[in-house]
Order: structure tokens, then C-alpha cells, then sequence
């Protein structure tokens, strides 16, 4: 990315839209249960989830009281600062974090989460103790909630990525592209109780109304550099080759939603062990 690429356009204050508070319940260690709000969207009401720690035995004990959370400004807009909106997005660890070791890689997994693919890649993740950025379709997170939770529990990264992953996002007006990114910001707050500060656009494809939209929610805007094409199933011998591209600052892009990704799971089975002993580590962004 070329230094004036990375150059904000400060929203002026007319630009930047009030943030609303949501009401959040404490996550708890243990089970999930559903509380009676709705959230309202244009595909229908979207449960409000409540998370409660739950007993060995014996009914559930009554929800915890809610708490607000705490929305996290996008890098590298300090906390106080005003929203910047990007020209590019970024496709470099150190372009997200700067704070990065130099060495460091980043695993971005996109389009879930998926009932049976994504307990599969949380577990391999963390039979090699790597941690990666969970890139989330607002929909999947709505109908696989208890397991966003477990990836943040495990100390993953969560992202936004749309309600319903519309691949022409940077055709659409911005009403449609505003309540793509709300729905599923909204989402994932009451889910997870974190805000997330990271949107990846699907298909990588951007416009003007995009980033406006992103920098207004406090978010920063995220690509990759290795890109296996595992969607499209390819073969795991191709996908694993590309992966294995990867080097100090890539970012790179698998996907655990969207179909079947037995070939990304394999892939990744042979890919984490070979990076990390060429000394590259695993970040978050």
C-alpha cells in the first residue's frame, strides 16, 4: 500500500453518524440462552442474545444484568480522534498493527461461522495455539451464536462482513450498504458484548460508500495479500502451495462458510505447522 493510500479523509462532523447504545448481558463461561428482545432488520426480527452462566445442575439462574459496551476505535485513529475514511483497504499485518512483530502473519477465515466447518477449524486452531481473525457474515452469526462466543472465548479476532455477503457491495447505494454493516455490527455486540473494528468487504470489492460506511462505525478496512481461491475448491494441493507463499506481514485468506471446506481444512493441517517453523507467528489483526 503506497503512503498516501493510507492518507484518512476526515469525516467532518455532518458526515458522522450518531452511534446508538446497545444493551449487553455479561458472557458467560458456560451456555447460552435467548432472551425475549428482537433486534428488527429488513430480513426479520433478529434474536437478542443473552448470555448466563449456567449450574451442573438445575435450571439456568435468571439473566445478569446488562452492561453497555464499549465501542474500539479503528487503527490507527486514536481513541478521542476523528473517524478517517481510507482510499484502500489494508493488505498488510503492520498497515492494521503496527505494533506487530516483524515476523508476524495473519489468518483471516471468512463467511461463517459454519455449524460443521467452523468447530473444526477452532479446533485445529488451537491444537497448533495459533489465533486468527473470524471475518463474519451477520445472518451465520445469527443462527451459530454459541460459536462466535467460543472464538472470542479462545481470543480470536471478529469481523464484519455483512449481513448477507451481497459479492456487488460497492455497486449498492448507501442506505443498503449502512444497513449491511449495522445488522451485523449490531449482531455481533449482542453476541460477543465486543464491538468489532474490522470490516472486510466481500468479493475485496470497494467503493467510496463503502469506506465512508466503515469509518463511520469506528472500523478499519481489511484485504489480504494470499489469496488460495479455497471457495472454489480448487484441490488441496493448490490451495496448501499458496498458503505456503505466505511470509512475514502477509495476511492471508481461507474461508469456513460458503460450502463444503474440507479441502481448507486439510490444507490448513499441513500450512500452520510448516509457518510457524519457519518462525513466523500468528497475530490477530
Amino acid at each position: 500500500m503506497d503512503a498516501h493510500d493510507l492518507e484518512p479523509h476526515v469525516l467532518g462532523a455532518h458526515e458522522i453518524g450518531r452511534r446508538e447504545a446497545l444493551g449487553l448481558s455479561v458472557l458467560g463461561a458456560l451456555g447460552v440462552s435467548l432472551g425475549s428482545g428482537l433486534l428488527v432488520g429488513d430480513s426479520g426480527p433478529v434474536p437478542r442474545y443473552r448470555a448466563v452462566r449456567t449450574r451442573a445442575k438445575g435450571p439456568p439462574p435468571a439473566h445478569l444484568p446488562a452492561q453497555k459496551a464499549t465501542p474500539t476505535p479503528a487503527h490507527p485513529v486514536g481513541a478521542t480522534g476523528p473517524v478517517a475514511a481510507w482510499r484502500k483497504p489494508a493488505r498488510s499485518v503492520h498497515d492494521v498493527r503496527p505494533d506487530a512483530p516483524k515476523n508476524a502473519v495473519a489468518l483471516t477465515i471468512d463467511d461463517g461461522p459454519h455449524p460443521e466447518w467452523t468447530p473444526r477449524v477452532l479446533e485445529l486452531l488451537a491444537k497448533h495455539e495459533v489465533k486468527a481473525t473470524f471475518c463474519l457474515i451477520g445472518e451465520q452469526v445469527r443462527d451459530n451464536y454459541k460459536l462466535v462466543q467460543l472464538m472470542v472465548e479462545a481470543g480470536h479476532e471478529v469481523a464484519n462482513h455483512t449481513w448477507r455477503h451481497p459479492i456487488n457491495i460497492n455497486r449498492l447505494p448507501a442506505g443498503r450498504v449502512e444497513n449491511e454493516i449495522v445488522k451485523t455490527r449490531q449482531v455481533i455486540v449482542e453476541v460477543t458484548g465486543t464491538t468489532p473494528r474490522l470490516f472486510r468487504a466481500p468479493g475485496g470489492n470497494w467503493s467510496p460508500t463503502v469506506f465512508k460506511a466503515v469509518a463511520r462505525h469506528g472500523m478499519f478496512p481489511i484485504d489480504w495479500d494470499i489469496d488460495p481461491r479455497d471457495w472454489s475448491r480448487p484441490g488441496v494441493p493448490h490451495v496448501t502451495r499458496e498458503l505456503l507463499r505466505g511470509k512475514a506481514g502477509d495476511i492471508l485468506l481461507c474461508h469456513d462458510g460458503g460450502g463444503d471446506r474440507s479441502q481448507t481444512l486439510k490444507s490448513l493441517k499441513t500450512v500452520l505447522p510448516k509457518l510457524k517453523s519457519r518462525g513466523l507467528v500468528f497475530v490477530t489483526l
